[in-house]
């Protein structure tokens, strides 16, 4: 036997997940962007490691720098050296070209002098 009111809520399932799908889209975004900007971070760190360690050693420590990341992140990197330091800065990638912009990680390294 079917209840009085199951003809009314026969659609609500696909209402509630039409009403909760741009919510689910911005938390997906949002997640996707922290992570993005987590790995840059890390990349960042490891690249300005391997800068300074170039250096000390008497290499170029901005080709070791960019030899250190996988390939998209060389574009959207930039090497600084000065006075036995290394700086990094990374823009993270995302899905949405202003947020792009708008993000940036950075990370150094120093070599101390004997």
């Amino acid at each position: 036997m079917r209840a009085p009111h199951a003809g009314r809520e026969r659609g609500q399932a696909a209402l509630e997940l039409l009403g909760g799908l741009p919510l689910m889209i911005a938390f997906g975004l949002v997640a996707f962007q922290l992570l993005a900007v987590g790995y840059a971070s890390v990349l960042a760190g490891t690249a300005a490691e391997a800068g300074a360690l170039a250096l000390a050693g008497g290499a170029d420590a901005g080709v070791a720098a960019r030899d250190a990341v996988p390939g998209w992140s060389r574009a959207r990197m930039a090497v600084g050296v000065s006075r036995g330091e290394v700086r990094i800065s990374i823009r993270p990638l995302s899905p949405i070209r202003a947020l792009s912009r708008r993000f940036e990680v950075r990370a150094e390294a120093a070599v101390e002098a004997p």
